[in-house]
């Protein structure tokens, strides 16, 4: 019978910490597909009845357009070549109801039309830096922004 040389194999710190050093590196490597979009999931699109309609915000980069994803609805995808101007404006409503809105303007062909967004209190800053990053295009600031 012939004997099998034991192998000693022990796991000591310096081979743990390399093995999940490299883990660690290959998790964390930024894909090329995962910068292309920035998705908000809590932003509504009021209707016309006057009611608001959760929706999707995501800026695409691989689309070159902001696109609007509403639970109800058409989805409205607006090329960045089209916006002509963005604007964010608080209100501060009477019963205590702070809301932050997002206004689009952009053409399409030869009409001029306007999407109008309501933003949670959370992530409004987020979405207005993401819109700066995206689309090159600085939301303008309206009314009382100060009180923010």
């Amino acid at each position: 019978m012939a004997q099998y040389a034991r192998l000693s194999f022990r796991y000591t710190l310096w081979i743990v910490k390399s093995f999940l050093s490299i883990l660690l590196l290959i998790c964390l490597a930024p894909a090329p597909g995962f910068s292309d979009e920035t998705s908000f999931h809590s932003v509504s699109v009021p209707t016309g009845k006057g009611k608001q309609i959760k929706a999707v915000l995501t800026l695409s980069d691989k689309d070159k357009a902001v696109e609007v994803h509403p639970v109800k609805g058409a989805v409205v995808t607006i090329p960045y070549a089209q916006i002509d101007k963005c604007a964010y404006e608080y209100t501060d409503a009477l019963m205590g109801a702070k809301n932050h809105w997002l206004q689009i303007d952009y053409h399409d062909q030869d009409t001029h039309k306007v999407l109008v967004l309501l933003m949670d209190s959370h992530n409004y800053l987020r979405i207005l830096d993401s819109l700066k990053t995206h689309t090159g295009i600085d939301a303008e600031i309206l009314g009382n922004a100060k009180k923010r």
